[in-house]
């Protein structure tokens, strides 16, 4: 095996359309670390007033039915036995490093982009499930939480194309996923908003 074997990711940084996830992955990254962290404050915030014998009040706290604080208090939040935000900020820092090292041209190992696609498959598997979880059972929508829906989308389809093109670069499957990214992404957007919408309807302003 050859070094270029070795350290090659599925990329052609010669192509500004393949440059697309380099700056996609930094700027994703910072956006959902952002809105992690932000989530793990007041995840604390929230234990300590529970502590402190004291009703939690957050920004992101906008109605009955649009609530950072109700979202966190529910078992959903902590599926680990540890709030989901914590995976986030592990997770986007990571995305938002490789984004860099990427955007610099440096090499990356051809396991990292493995690990980063598998990191990605588990990511929107989870962000699906949380979606489904608070539309449908909590009744309740986190904006923070929203945040790291509307990132997570994008990372995944352009992460997917990118090992499609590096495994299977002259299939159907790649072809379609790489031409077609943008309309991939937006059509998800709208099934996402549909579902609110339908669900909630008027009522996210009660």
């Amino acid at each position: 095996m050859t070094a270029t074997d070795e350290t090659d990711v599925p990329l052609d940084t010669a192509s500004r359309e393949h440059r697309t996830p380099h700056v996609l992955m930094t700027i994703t990254g910072a956006i959902g670390l952002a809105a992690a962290f932000q989530l793990t404050v007041d995840k604390f915030a929230q234990l300590q007033d529970k502590i402190d014998g004291v009703d939690s009040s957050f920004s992101c706290d906008i109605s009955a039915f649009v609530s950072c604080g109700g979202v966190m208090d529910s078992d959903q939040a902590s599926v680990l036995g540890f709030p989901n935000s914590l995976l986030g900020i592990v997770g986007f820092s990571v995305v938002m490093t490789l984004g860099v090292l990427l955007w610099a041209g440096a090499p990356v190992a051809r396991f990292v982009w493995t690990g980063l696609q598998l990191g990605c498959v588990l990511g929107i598997a989870g962000v699906t499930w949380l979606q489904f979880q608070s539309i449908y059972r909590l009744d309740l929508l986190c904006p923070y939480c929203m945040v790291v829906w509307v990132v997570m989308i994008p990372l995944f389809v352009y992460v997917t194309a990118c090992s499609l093109r590096g495994a299977a670069p002259d299939s159907a499957v790649t072809r379609f996923v790489t031409n077609w990214s943008v309309l991939i992404v937006a059509l998800w957007y709208v099934g996402i908003a549909s579902a609110i919408w339908f669900h909630f309807g008027d009522r996210l302003w009660a």
